[in-house]
């Protein structure tokens, strides 16, 4: 179903990307690269007891870019989040577009650290940091 979010974030450049499970229920997932960095976005829908975004999937928003942006930066097809710390700074509005643009602070040859901020428009509404291992490939 298309919606004004929907539309503005494909005016932008964003491309939804494709998921399955978990992360299908809570999406559609957006992406899109700006001057070499991925950006995700999201257009909540989930609400809390108050109206708001549950504060469950801003985590898994963040999770889920974090983990993208190791998988990407490291090469490696499957990585493990190992930690991930959320600090929620206001509260997200239902309809809101939330973005997500992963930093990574450091990438070792086992572990990949990472901080994204979920934002919308210019107000941050969580910051995130995250631990990621790089497993080894299954045979």
């Amino acid at each position: 179903m298309a919606t004004k979010a929907a539309d503005k974030l494909k005016s932008d450049g964003w491309k939804i990307v494709e998921t399955t499970g978990f992360l299908h229920l809570i999406g559609p997932l957006w992406q899109r690269v700006v001057d070499g960095s991925h950006e995700y976005a999201t257009e909540d829908k989930h609400h809390n007891r108050r109206g708001l975004v549950q504060g469950g999937v801003i985590m898994t928003f963040a999770d889920r870019t974090c983990g993208m942006t190791a998988r990407f930066v490291s090469g490696k097809p499957t990585l493990a989040t190992v930690q991930l710390d959320t600090h929620f700074v206001e509260a997200g509005k239902i309809g809101e577009i939330l973005v997500s643009k992963p930093h990574v602070v450091r990438s070792t040859r086992s572990l990949i650290f990472i901080t994204t901020e979920v934002t919308v428009d210019k107000r941050c509404i969580a910051m995130a940091s995250g631990v990621f291992k790089i497993l080894k490939s299954e045979s």
